[in-house]
């Protein structure tokens, strides 16, 4: 199953910070973890982010980054100051775990937000 149906399956699922699985419900790190079938850094810090230590997880995951966004890639965000957010790209909008609806959502289009970083699964074209 690819990242983009997986993450499609967990659409609905509630909203919990440091949520890792549709049971329990889902932060923006868990469902994109949870999607690409990646484990979560037990020091991953909660709130907030470096652009710069994201990026260095997510290499050391097996992303690398891309120029353009294809469906199953991570998005990183700038959704607001200081404060990063990670989204699974579906090629025609975004799947995330969205803290103000309280639940993960799919939604078309351009993010909404500034996008700081795009991440492919090494070995996906």
């Amino acid at each position: 199953m690819s990242a983009v149906a997986r993450a499609r399956t967990a659409l609905g699922c509630r909203f919990r910070r440091q949520g890792r699985c549709p049971e329990a419900g889902f932060d923006c790190v868990g469902l994109v973890a949870w999607a690409h079938g990646v484990a979560v850094p037990d020091d991953y810090p909660g709130r907030g982010g470096d652009p710069a230590r994201i990026a260095a997880v997510l290499k050391v995951r097996g992303f690398r980054d891309v120029a353009r966004p294809a469906a199953g890639d991570v998005l990183l965000l700038a959704s607001a100051p200081g404060q990063v957010h990670l989204a699974l790209s579906t090629g025609e909008g975004m799947i995330h775990a969205d803290a103000v609806s309280r639940r993960v959502v799919e939604r078309p289009g351009v993010p909404p937000w500034p996008v700081l970083g795009i991440w492919r699964r090494s070995g996906e074209a």
